[in-house]
């Protein structure tokens, strides 16, 4: 007795690896072209959820130089101080989150081998080595 696959392969005269290539060359289509998608969305959720941060750390901030006025205890300003800083931090990350992106959607990178400018030049060999480079060139 033949299983169904079986008997399908023979109806339709294929051949039970063909179908297998294809859905892998179809998998691997697809996921190439969720990557340029996935990267997007990231940038996107990364993005609010550092905004998001920021906003919870400001309204944290004004609440705590609030205490830190009324009982002018030099704890609290600390702790204000330490909050700004943690803050200015995020706001960094989120400077460096637009310059990674930014990297990322850079299509053309350079070639090997482009023609680059070279600033600091050094001479290995004697000093008799480049008295005669000097008047072959001369």
């Amino acid at each position: 007795m033949e299983s169904t696959d079986q008997s399908l392969d023979q109806t339709f005269d294929i051949t039970p690896a063909e179908p297998v290539k294809l859905a892998r060359k179809a998998k691997k289509a697809i996921i190439e072209a969720d990557r340029g998608q996935d990267k997007e969305k990231d940038y996107v959720y990364a993005r609010s959820q550092l905004y998001d941060i920021v906003e919870k750390m400001q309204e944290s901030l004004n609440d705590a130089m609030d205490v830190a006025q009324q009982s002018e205890h030099p704890r609290a300003f600390e702790v204000v101080f330490n909050g700004a800083k943690h803050t200015a931090d995020i706001v960094e990350k989120l400077a460096d989150l637009q310059k990674k992106m930014n990297d990322l959607e850079k299509e053309d990178p350079k070639p090997m081998g482009s023609a680059t400018s070279v600033q600091n030049n050094m001479f290995v060999g004697s000093t008799a080595d480049l008295m005669k480079m000097l008047k072959e060139s001369k």
